[in-house]
């Protein structure tokens, strides 16, 4: 029997066999110490659990792959991404990156440069700075890319017809505006997307456009204006990985109990 697949990635184990039947897209929000004060924790995953899951890929043959061949057929490709421009993210994501041998693309809020997340804000998550146009240029030169993840972040299916325009249009040519580059590729905020919404970010002039529906992408079937992504974090302490743990630790002379957690 199949046994279901976790709804986030943590390790390559259950995916394996997915991820080899189409290319796969990681997407990260926060990565390094998380605040005390913190609604959604899965959000931020430690600077060592990123770089030792790059790693597995990278043992494993997986290979960096940009998203506009997201749908070109080949094994072992896949795609990192960043949603929303965290700071923390060039701190810390980006040593394990090159490490790794691993190209990002980080989707920005174009507003909000240099700012903070004030649509988490707002509904009571710990504030978080974004990056710089400095920091920004800092991840271009590195080898990375960005992509447009609107001027706000807003639901997009609720806005009008004008204001849903100048999220999707005008984020991008800012984009480009500031940092003299093209930008091919965008994100949906919040994964809230319906085919109006996806037909007006195609006619923008983008190359493809990333959802939150997990799952993986389909040389032939996938539009490349609905990419799926796993949203990437820590390990769910459910009591099967916690009798592992402690099996693990009695093998190797260790007390059953541990009070120490790993940093998620």
């Amino acid at each position: 029997m199949n046994r279901p697949l976790p709804q986030y990635y943590s390790e390559l184990a259950p995916f394996r066999s997915l991820f080899s039947r189409g290319n796969p897209i990681l997407t990260y929000h926060k990565i390094g110490p998380r605040p005390a004060n913190v609604r959604l924790k899965g959000l931020y995953v430690s600077q060592r659990l990123f770089t030792t899951q790059l790693g597995e890929l990278r043992r494993a043959g997986f290979q960096s792959a940009p998203l506009e061949r997201q749908l070109m057929a080949g094994a072992n490709r896949i795609t990192i991404t960043f949603d929303d421009g965290y700071q923390n993210v060039l701190r810390h994501a980006a040593p394990g990156l090159v490490e790794n041998g691993f190209a990002a693309t980080q989707f920005l809020v174009a507003d909000f440069l240099g700012k903070r997340n004030e649509w988490d804000v707002a509904e009571g998550e710990a504030p978080e700075p974004l990056m710089t146009k400095a920091e920004i240029r800092e991840w271009l030169s590195a080898g990375h890319e960005i992509g447009s993840h609107t001027l706000s972040h807003p639901r997009l299916t609720r806005l009008s017809s004008a204001r849903l325009r100048e999220e999707i249009f005008s984020s991008r040519s800012k984009l480009e505006d500031l940092f003299g580059r093209p930008v091919h590729h965008f994100c949906y905020p919040y994964g809230d997307w319906n085919p109006a919404v996806r037909d007006l970010v195609a006619e923008a002039g983008y190359l493809t456009a990333c959802t939150t529906d997990p799952g993986v992408n389909l040389h032939g079937s996938t539009s490349p204006f609905e990419l799926r992504r796993y949203t990437a974090r820590y390990p769910t302490r459910n009591l099967k990985r916690l009798w592992r743990h402690w099996i693990t630790r009695l093998g190797r002379g260790y007390p059953a109990h541990d009070d120490s957690r790993p940093s998620p």
